[in-house]
């Protein structure tokens, strides 16, 4: 049986349809057994549909220049700083 933590480690790939057969049987009957994971599952499901349906709107000017500073601060914090630095 997967656990929860398993679900949702999968749950991408699985609506991608790219796991193998014996993973997906696996996740069908968890979320068949598990509710939680299942209105995760429906949740993200019917995010994706909403999404999927939204045409691209671009950033305002404002913001993308503030998200460009941000990123420049966070890399060059990153390139001085110690090796186990994350970006």
């Amino acid at each position: 049986m997967l656990t929860c933590k398993e679900f949702l480690q999968e749950m991408t790939d699985f609506l991608d349809e790219s796991v193998d057969g014996e993973l997906k049987q696996k996740i069908q009957v968890h979320i068949a057994q598990c509710p939680n994971c299942f209105v995760i599952l429906d949740t993200t499901k019917r995010t994706i549909q909403v999404y999927k349906g939204l045409e691209a709107q671009p950033i305002p000017a404002d913001v993308h220049n503030r998200l460009m500073a941000a990123l420049d601060r966070k890399l060059a914090a990153g390139a001085g700083g110690s090796s186990g630095a994350q970006a």
